[in-house]
């Protein structure tokens, strides 16, 4: 989990690229994609060989420890971090050995405050240390090619220094009070913001200040093509705005913090182009449209409805009622093909479960969950037209859900059970994935039958933490198989409000407490191992913490209403 904080574009983590992890910590910038810029290291103040330490942190305070002193480390603000050193110096050297026209960090000391520079070509930021107090000696300063290039800051007693990531130039650095302030500011800081969103599970949900600080520390200023505060999936690899991901983010943060939850609602439709699609994923210096996400936005807006303090002003509803007729509208001609009744993905990454069986007969499939979620979504419309005051078009969408949901049943349901099929014509096919389950989501909409035999199928893929996405006795179930297996967050979320909402509840309060112990017993990892429990891949991912939040939270409000009655 990255040391980092609400607003900032980089973090301290031992994690410098996916899947693998340095000896020593680094800060990591997340500006022009997933780079470690410098590398840093306690080391003994008066020989300057590398010190034995150990590292731990708390929400405002990161600290070295070694046998002869300590180094800590806490943000002043979200582009500024303090060190204070006693007994125990730091050596901070660019994390890439080689400098050349176009890549590698360029290292130099300022003329005009005495500060140290590292600028990097990937980021294409500058990082300046300031020494406040001590000594610092640097080495390979204005040096092309291979070299190493760092500063050594220590003291006979104690030292203090500053780490700045700047654009072009800035005034010499002023420090924002003593380092113990400022530390405590920043949990302050912190605690605000876990108190806003674990308002309702704190006492019964022992992970939800962990969740919070996942949230809140993976949550980036506006910047580049991110034109709002936005929660990253992670400040790891996963360093993106997804558009689908956003919406569990968004319902987490909703009851506490309304405001930044509307952001990340509204964060991909930023980006929304002609014909309507959302592009796949949105970060710092990149917006992707060569896949798409699958259309969530309709059950997330309904559920976001409900969880919002306030409703959305009559202009929030203006606004997100046009971009979701465009999205919607996308999906009902550029995926839809001629004749045809019900649209198609053009690969399994755009549901979002971007291998599961459902398309390894075809990759161009038409699949119910697809036409489940535009159900829901046009329904949703109709709900926002009759809102607005648009009687004609919310009587149109509301039979646009109406023929979905009818061709759905009639095209695609087959011997007790959903399948999927080409847009190019010929039969249907089965697969064991928990994607063909997923019409669960039309909850109370489904006939009571059909809701019957997809509730069956689900209670069959539980494990004892969750819902595997491919069955266990599947001949392709694997246990690091990402969508082939593995427990995820959005499944798991979605198919416990369908199962709700259709009547299910024992299965859906079953599936909830598993995937709520299952964060608690292995933190809030991308995903997890369905039969040992083992978070797997990144380990500090948003949606799953958001997720804990959403089902702790609606937990201790069905138990408060209860005991209300």
């Amino acid at each position: 989990m990255p040391f980092s904080h609400h607003g900032s574009w980089f973090g301290i983590s031992p994690v410098v690229a996916p899947h693998r992890q340095a000896e020593d910590l680094h800060l990591v910038s997340h500006q022009g994609g997933m780079h470690a810029v410098l590398r840093l290291t306690p080391v003994h103040p008066g020989t300057g060989g590398v010190a034995r330490s150990t590292w731990h942190a708390t929400p405002a305070r990161l600290t070295w420890q070694g046998e002869t002193g300590q180094v800590q480390l806490a943000y002043e603000s979200c582009d500024t971090v303090r060190l204070l050193g006693r007994g125990l110096g730091l050596l901070i050297r660019a994390a890439a050995a080689e400098l050349t026209p176009f890549s590698g960090t360029y290292f130099y000391r300022d003329p005009v405050d005495g500060s140290f520079h590292f600028t990097s070509y990937e980021t294409g930021r500058r990082y300046r240390i300031t020494l406040l107090k001590g000594v610092a000696a640097a080495e390979g300063a204005e040096a092309l090619g291979t070299a190493v290039r760092s500063v050594v800051l220590s003291g006979a007693d104690e030292w203090e220094a500053a780490v700045e990531e700047i654009e072009s130039a800035r005034r010499p650095y002023l420090p924002d009070g003593a380092f113990a302030a400022v530390a405590a500011r920043g949990e302050e800081a912190f605690r605000t913001f876990a108190e806003a969103v674990t308002a309702g599970p704190a006492d019964v949900a022992p992970a939800a200040e962990l969740a919070a600080y996942v949230l809140w520390s993976a949550t980036v200023r506006p910047a580049g093509f991110v034109r709002r505060p936005a929660v990253l999936m992670s400040k790891h690899w996963m360093d993106k705005v997804w558009s689908w991901d956003h919406c569990f983010n968004a319902l987490a943060l909703a009851p506490g913090l309304p405001d930044l939850a509307w952001h990340q609602f509204r964060l991909p439709f930023d980006h929304q182009d002609d014909s309507g699609a959302l592009p796949d994923s949105v970060t710092h210096s990149e917006v992707l449209y060569n896949f798409v996400k699958p259309p969530v936005h309709g059950w997330a807006l309904r559920r976001l409805r409900e969880r919002l303090p306030r409703p959305p002003t009559a202009q929030h509803l203006t606004e997100v009622y046009g971009s979701l007729a465009r999205w919607t509208d996308f999906w009902l001609t550029a995926r839809t093909a001629p004749g045809r009744r019900l649209p198609h993905y053009q690969h399994g990454n755009d549901s979002g479960w971007d291998n599961a069986t459902t398309f390894r007969t075809g990759r161009v499939a038409v699949t119910a969950d697809l036409t489940a979620f535009l159900v829901l979504q046009s329904a949703e419309l109709s709900e926002l037209a009759r809102a607005l005051g648009k009687r004609e078009e919310a009587e149109r969408w509301l039979r646009a859900a109406d023929s979905l949901q009818e061709a759905l049943v009639e095209l695609l349901w087959s011997g007790g059970r959903f399948r999927s099929g080409s847009p190019y014509g010929g039969g249907l096919s089965a697969s064991r994935s928990l994607l063909d389950l997923m019409p669960i989501v039309l909850g109370e909409r489904l006939p009571r039958e059909i809701g019957e035999r997809l509730a069956e199928r689900i209670a069959s893929h539980l494990t004892p933490y969750g819902l595997a996405t491919e069955h266990p006795d599947s001949p392709h179930y694997r246990a690091d198989g990402y969508w082939r297996g593995p427990i995820w967050a959005p499944s798991t979320v979605l198919i416990e409000d369908g199962l709700r909402r259709a009547g299910h509840t024992d299965l859906a309060d079953d599936i909830s407490r598993r995937f709520l112990s299952l964060c608690e017993k292995s933190g809030f990892a991308e995903n997890f191992d369905a039969l040992t429990g083992e978070g797997l891949r990144d380990r500090a991912y948003t949606w799953t913490a958001s997720a804990y939040l959403l089902l702790a939270d609606d937990r201790a409000r069905r138990e408060a209403e209860q005991t209300r009655r």
